[in-house]
């Protein structure tokens, strides 16, 4: 249940929406060449090598590259925030006026309202941040899901025809060129962050046996959770009105319109906006935690960004992070469609998650072969397949992220491509390199006890 809920939203669902009956195909193939190796091998890390992706990096690789790692697990975060909230923006748009939904400004205002929301909610503790998250995940995405599928169900069984075809001729995306099959990335995001619940794998009686079939089960879940409530969108809105970030209010309006309960939108728009802050919670503490302790302990952070508050929250870096964010926010008012900027901005996240993910593939295959008998509570069966695997797909997976979607129209692939490039350069790359090399001695914190506080 931990890994079926950190492992996404519904508002991943309209994306691939457009595919219709072919995007149970698109969420097959990353669940059994992404999520299937990421999850076993990072429970093979977590159990030898507690402290997260930093410690496997840079126990396997180097250092410098520990924390690329997990600063990357960090500035994927800066491009998802924007993305997620605009799916609250355009849910909660149905509660006020749909119409604003693809209001850029509106959009704007409501990611810079709800993300610093969200510091303050996350620097009174990790107590209610857990408490909420929890609870969220079950009012805002399975909850909502379910009565998304049973409609969606019923509306087919009343004779009504999909908007999309559902014949086997329709199993596999259609393809028109590699802008067809873009959107196949948004299924690898929608399974990223599994690796957080490795570090319980040592928590499990038998975990050669229990965790191997505590994955598989959770991949079921998984599948079933994301699966039907895409399918659900593509019955009833047709794929060139999908809205990337309001298609799954399309599809509960048009229904709840269709059965005479109208009157519930709104109802459905705040539960679907609660999941997904949920969801922005249980993310804001972890990554930039894991960036405080590396700062802390490899004096990669100068002294300003180490300090916290008086319960120990990081407030300081969220601060810093909410500024980036406040500025790719104010992007949603300028670039003409809201959907566009949802995708690019998810495409990034995307790009700079998996780049960590191929270092943390590579130091489990090294730390293998060098350290074959360092005590594990967990061995990954064929690890060194389950890497490749792995590896091989984030790496295409990276590449194809440079093109874009067909749902695009006659969009520029350089320019395209370059402003993906620069996104991941400016906010992914760049920002370790330079505090690698210009890290000073005083920078490394002189105790492993707690960050002193601002």
């Amino acid at each position: 249940m931990l890994t079926v809920g950190s492992v996404g939203y519904l508002g991943s669902a309209p994306a691939l929406a457009v595919f219709g009956l072919a995007s149970v195909f698109l969420y097959v193939l990353p669940a059994v060449v992404f999520l299937l190796p990421v999850s076993l091998v990072a429970a093979e890390l977590a159990s030898g090598w507690p402290g997260g992706v930093y410690n496997w990096v840079e126990a396997g690789v180097s250092p410098p590259m520990g924390l690329l790692a997990v600063w990357c697990e960090f500035a994927q975060t800066i491009f998802y925030y924007p993305a997620l909230l605009a799916y609250v923006a355009g849910t909660l748009a149905y509660v006020i006026d749909p119409a604003l939904a693809g209001n850029g400004v509106y959009n704007a205002v409501v990611i810079i309202v709800l993300f610093w929301g969200g510091v303050l909610v996350s620097s009174r503790g990790i107590t209610l941040v857990a408490e909420l998250s929890s609870r969220g995940t079950l009012i805002g995405t399975l909850i909502p899901g379910a009565i998304l599928v049973g409609l969606g169900v019923t509306y087919l069984a009343q004779g009504n025809h999909s908007a999309a075809p559902m014949t086997t001729n329709h199993l596999l995306p259609a393809w028109t060129g590699l802008g067809s099959i873009v959107l196949v990335v948004n299924s690898f995001f929608t399974y990223a962050g599994v690796e957080v619940n490795a570090v319980h794998v040592d928590e499990l009686h038998n975990p050669g046996r229990d965790y191997p079939k505590s994955i598989f089960l959770a991949m079921a879940l998984v599948l079933a959770v994301f699966i039907f409530p895409t399918l659900a969108i593509s019955w009833v809105i047709p794929a060139h009105q999908i809205s990337f970030t309001a298609g799954v209010m399309q599809a509960f309006d048009s229904l709840l319109v269709h059965f005479g309960i109208g009157f519930a939108v709104p109802l459905i728009a705040v539960a679907l906006a609660v999941g997904a802050l949920a969801g922005l919670l249980s993310w804001l503490d972890g990554p930039s935690e894991g960036l405080l302790r590396i700062g802390r302990e490899q004096g990669f952070l100068p002294p300003y960004f180490q300090r916290v508050n008086g319960k120990g929250i990081e407030v300081r870096i969220l601060a810093a992070q909410g500024t980036v964010i406040t500025l790719i926010a104010l992007l949603y008012a300028f670039i003409p469609s809201v959907s566009h900027a949802y995708w690019i901005f998810a495409a990034m996240a995307t790009q700079v998650y998996l780049i960590m993910y191929v270092l943390m593939f590579i130091a489990a295959m090294r730390l293998r072969r060098a350290q074959p008998d360092h005590p594990r509570g967990y061995r990954a069966p064929a690890l060194g397949l389950l890497c490749v695997l792995g590896a091989v797909s984030s790496v295409a997976a990276l590449v194809i992220g440079f093109i874009p979607p067909a749902q695009f129209g006659h969009s520029n692939p350089l320019v395209y491509a370059a402003l993906i490039f620069a996104g991941i350069l400016a906010i992914g790359i760049a920002p370790p390199l330079l505090l690698d090399r210009l890290r000073k001695p005083g920078w490394k914190a002189t105790s492993p006890g707690p960050a002193s506080h601002s």
